[in-house]
């Protein structure tokens, strides 16, 4: 043999795959995965339809409260949350003495602010609002007295007691009334609404991970012989984990769609009688549903959940199903 010849390479040879290729076959095989795990949800459509409705109930409720309480939160914004006292002069005062009067009133250093409503503004208001308007036409003249807003500096409760006290001493007042204490009870009940609505969303956030993994769980167990002879031909956790996700994630979502539908629907039959209630204290105030910030952060959550209550149930379970244990 001339030494100068060469002699083919026997046996392995190593080949390099290219990050490109991995990638495209780690897409590829995850969207295979995520077909056939929505698919095999389907199999079994009566199981599959009432877990699917737990998960809708358990994700409409907090839904349903949540956007109950940005409809409260948007109602009360709608009024002046500063404490403010109303003067209701006399009826014999002039309007170009209650003119004056404000203007007095603005020199006292107790105040920030004066507005002043006279006869005339105040009956178009109140013809404008009110259902009674009608009964003004019986009076030859305006019976409405002029109205002066006080907007105090110190907010403490007792300095506004005092202040009113002060105000009501006044020769041209005939009622003073500080109207902020129900708009403080609102606010209030809106906190410890929105308190409630986090504890109860945070309670039935946890009962989608049970409901999850429990669902999960017991479709692992089916198909454990599947997945023992994946592991025998060397497959990894992490691999046999990845339909269980999928499936965890097409439950969250598919759960979160039909919640929304549910919470729509809900706003829809309490639509007509809340606009009917508003319209008798002359609000023109509507409902808001979701919307689609609300519907979008509904499946995220929804997903989430279900991604991570799979990856809970399976990650516990697997670690029990070993080729060793046959």
């Amino acid at each position: 043999m001339n030494q100068g010849s060469t002699t083919p390479r026997r046996g392995a040879q190593r080949h390099h795959i290219s990050f490109k290729s991995k990638s495209h076959g780690w897409l590829r095989h995850n969207r295979v995965v995520a077909l056939d795990a929505l698919r095999r949800m389907f199999l079994t459509p009566v199981a599959t339809l009432m877990t699917l409705a737990v998960l809708a109930v358990s994700l409409a409720l907090p839904g349903f409260l949540m956007t109950a309480v940005n409809n409260i939160q948007q109602f009360s914004e709608g009024f002046d949350a500063n404490p403010r006292i109303a003067l209701y002069l006399k009826t014999s005062v002039s309007d170009a003495r209650a003119e004056q009067f404000s203007l007095e009133l603005m020199l006292n250093p107790a105040l920030s602010g004066v507005e002043l409503i006279d006869r005339e503004k105040g009956l178009q208001e109140f013809s404008s609002y009110s259902e009674f308007a009608n009964l003004l036409e019986l009076f030859d003249t305006n019976p409405l007295p002029a109205v002066v807003l006080a907007l105090p500096l110190d907010h403490s409760p007792h300095m506004l007691q005092a202040l009113q006290s002060e105000l009501l001493a006044l020769p041209e007042v005939e009622e003073a009334q500080l109207d902020l204490e129900w708009i403080q009870r609102l606010n209030a009940y809106v906190v410890l609404a929105e308190r409630f609505s986090w504890v109860l969303s945070a309670l039935l956030g946890l009962a989608v991970l049970l409901v999850v993994g429990n669902t999960l769980r017991m479709l692992l167990e089916s198909r454990r012989d599947e997945i023992l002879v994946a592991k025998l031909v060397g497959a990894t956790d992490a691999w046999v984990r990845r339909p269980f996700l999928y499936s965890g994630f097409w439950y969250g979502l598919i759960g979160s769609l039909f919640a929304i539908v549910m919470v729509s629907f809900a706003i829809h039959l309490i639509d007509q009688p809340v606009t009917e209630l508003m319209s008798l204290y002359a609000s023109r105030f509507e409902l808001e549903g979701l919307g689609f910030k609300g519907g979008f952060t509904l499946m995220v959550v929804g997903a989430t959940l279900g991604l991570l209550g799979g990856f809970l149930s399976t990650g516990h379970h697997l670690r029990e199903i070993e080729p060793d244990d046959r």
